[in-house]
């Protein structure tokens, strides 16, 4: 779940989208079909599936725990420039400054717990919560992985591009040297580009040109899992270190 609103009367679940075009939401089968402004049109897991999915669960969850609240699930559009052409007949679908307008709409529902039960209940919901690692972006989005800048991103100044040097990192833009830079790039290839990365794959995102040495000593450095032979070999992030 993206947010959640829990009062002594209800729960809301916020499930936040950032797609950009114009939406229509559709219901046999659900899905979200994006039309792009140059006329492409690609296809999505609908986000009003995901939140009545949400709310079922969370349902199960309190109902474990012999809490009974109304539970309210509504979509968020991150932007305003966001076009909902068709709307979701399930759940509703709102922009960013419209959500305390919303949450007030519901508290005419009566309480159902009081103070003592709701900070308990809070104080669970936070210990219970497990770290969400989402798809690959170019998995989920179907984004062709030549679409995404290469290069380590200055820790500093957030230039991307940093050029690799003895025994570092140096970025062009503000002269910082960092050893480490690397690091969090070679995280970012695994949220962004997919679960298995092999020694090529690492030099063309850093930048590394043909240095197939620097780059396996980086990764060993790093001590990621890896699988495969010599030639072959992929790495891996673990994500709960």
């Amino acid at each position: 779940m993206d947010s959640i609103f829990l009062t002594e009367a209800f729960a809301t679940i916020v499930e936040v989208k950032n797609i950009a075009g114009t939406l229509s939401f559709k219901e046999h089968p659900p899905q979200l079909i994006r039309e792009k402004a140059t006329g492409e049109i690609d296809s999505f897991e609908s986000p009003a599936s995901q939140v009545a999915r949400y709310v079922e669960l969370f349902q199960e969850w309190l109902e474990q725990r012999n809490i009974q609240l109304p539970i309210f699930g509504v979509v968020v559009l991150a932007y305003p420039k966001q076009i909902v052409k068709e709307p979701p007949k399930t759940c509703k679908v709102i922009f960013p400054n419209l959500i305390p307008s919303y949450i007030k709409s519901l508290k005419s529902f009566p309480h159902k717990i009081g103070l003592h039960t709701l900070d308990a209940l809070a104080t669970d919901l936070l210990n219970s919560h497990k770290e969400y690692i989402p798809k690959p972006i170019c998995e989920s989005y179907s984004i062709p992985k030549e679409d995404i800048q290469p290069g380590v991103r200055c820790p500093a100044c957030g230039f991307i591009g940093m050029l690799k040097i003895p025994r570092s990192w140096h970025c062009p833009h503000c002269l910082t040297n960092d050893a480490s830079a690397h690091i969090s790039t070679v995280k970012d290839w695994f949220l962004i580009m997919g679960r298995n990365m092999s020694n090529r794959e690492c030099r063309a995102f850093l930048q590394l040109e043909e240095d197939r040495y620097s780059a396996m000593r980086l990764l060993k450095s790093m001590n990621l899992p890896s699988s495969g032979t010599f030639r072959d070999r992929t790495y891996q992030y673990n994500f709960f270190n």
